[in-house]
C-alpha cells in the first residue's frame, strides 16, 4: 500500500519490524512533494517512534487477525477484554488502549487487532454515543448560536456541547477529535 492510505490502529512492517500506527497525518506544504508524518508503534517493545514517509512511497500492510472483544473493566493491572468467541479473558496494558478507553463503557463490544495471540491494536469506531454526567445549566441569556459549554461524558470524557444539552441527555461524539455530532435518539 501506499504511505498515504496508512490509518490509525493500521499494522505495516518498516525495517523489518511490526509497527501500529498511532496517529497518521498527510502533509502537502505549498510547492514541494506532500509526505506523510506517522506516529507508530512497534509491537515488539512498546517504543513509539515518528517516522515520515514519502506519500508515493510502498509500505508493506501486515495482516493480523481482527477479533470482536467485549471490554469488562479497568483495574490496576490494565483493561480485561474477553473474546466473544470463546470468552477467554485478556488483560490489555494502558500503553495499547490509551485515551481509547474514555470512549468505551464496560460491555461494549470493540474490534481488536491480534498478532500471534496479543492483542496489538484497538480499532476505534467513527462514533460513539454517551450520556452526559455533567453539565453546566441552561442560562436565559445564552441566545449565541455559537456558545457552547463544558460537558463530562460518563465515561470521564471531557466534550464541548451544545447549551440545549443536559444531565442525563445521550450524546453522539466522534472518535477522530472528541466532537460533539448531534444528540443520540
Amino acid at each position: 500500500m501506499k504511505a498515504s492510505e496508512l490509518r490509525i490502529g493500521m499494522a505495516a512492517m518498516l525495517d523489518g519490524q511490526l509497527y501500529v500506527c498511532v496517529k497518521s497525518t498527510h502533509v502537502t506544504p505549498g510547492n514541494l512533494r506532500a509526505f506523510v508524518q506517522a506516529k507508530l508503534r512497534r509491537v515488539s517493545d512498546g517504543i513509539t517512534i515518528e517516522k515520515r514517509l514519502r506519500s508515493t512511497e510502498d509500505i508493506e500492510q501486515a495482516f493480523m487477525d481482527r477479533r470482536e472483544m467485549e471490554y469488562l473493566y479497568s483495574d490496576s493491572a490494565g483493561h480485561i477484554l474477553m473474546d466473544t468467541k470463546n470468552f477467554d479473558q485478556v488483560t490489555v496494558s494502558e500503553d495499547i488502549v490509551g485515551e481509547a478507553i474514555k470512549y468505551f463503557k464496560p460491555n461494549t463490544t470493540i474490534v481488536t487487532l491480534v498478532n500471534e495471540g496479543n492483542v496489538v491494536s484497538i480499532e476505534l469506531p467513527k462514533t460513539v454515543d454517551l450520556t452526559v454526567t455533567d453539565t453546566a445549566p441552561v442560562s436565559k441569556g445564552a441566545t449565541v448560536t455559537n456558545q457552547m459549554k463544558d460537558a463530562v461524558l460518563e465515561t470521564g470524557l471531557k466534550v464541548r456541547v451544545p447549551p440545549f444539552i443536559n444531565v442525563g441527555d445521550v450524546v453522539r461524539i466522534s472518535t477522530e477529535d472528541s466532537s460533539y455530532l448531534a444528540r443520540a435518539k
